[in-house]
């Protein structure tokens, strides 16, 4: 990592946005598709990473997605997003998912992922971004916790060669 590296904190990304779910976004019970959320969480969570790098930067995984309620058509879906953890050219970006219904004002949590993004420059390449420095105790909570899924992602792309280059010598 270069020592000339710039430093950012956690609100440096922050973005919220907000939708009000329409017909056109629910199945026949009514009911968000679960793609519709997944399209505005990226959204959502690219407008983070962007503001991080300040650059172009692209999607490299969505972890494990599990919609622990409903969100029904003329509920506000509210995310909240932020970076976690900032690698060298990769950053962790978590999404809060909220629907809130209107009349009432009642917010629920519906769902939380975690995206990781890429900068990159004109011709793909990925670029240094910022080193991201937690100033609280949930920061710093975050920022240890997306350091290890990115420890465990990291292996197990590892493992994932290793056993598509044992089937490849196994072929040969």
């Amino acid at each position: 990592m270069s020592a000339h590296r710039p430093r950012k904190s956690v609100a440096d990304s922050a973005h919220e946005s907000s939708e009000m779910m329409m017909p056109e976004h629910a199945n026949i019970l009514g009911h968000v598709f679960g793609g519709a959320v997944l399209s505005m969480m990226d959204k959502t969570a690219a407008v983070a990473a962007f503001r991080h790098a300040r650059g172009a930067c692209v999607t490299v995984s969505i972890d494990r997605v599990d919609f622990r309620e409903p969100i029904h058509v003329g509920d506000l879906v509210v995310m909240k997003a932020s970076v976690n953890f900032a690698g060298r050219t990769s950053m962790e970006v978590g999404v809060r998912v909220e629907a809130e219904e209107l009349i009432s004002g009642a917010r629920r949590h519906t769902n939380s992922c975690y995206l990781t993004f890429v900068a990159v420059d004109r011709n793909g390449r990925p670029v240094e971004v910022p080193e991201l420095v937690p100033q609280t105790p949930d920061e710093t909570r975050r920022y240890e916790a997306a350091r290890e899924r990115r420890r465990r992602r990291l292996e197990e792309r590892q493992a994932e060669r290793a056993d598509k280059h044992e089937m490849e010598e196994a072929q040969s």
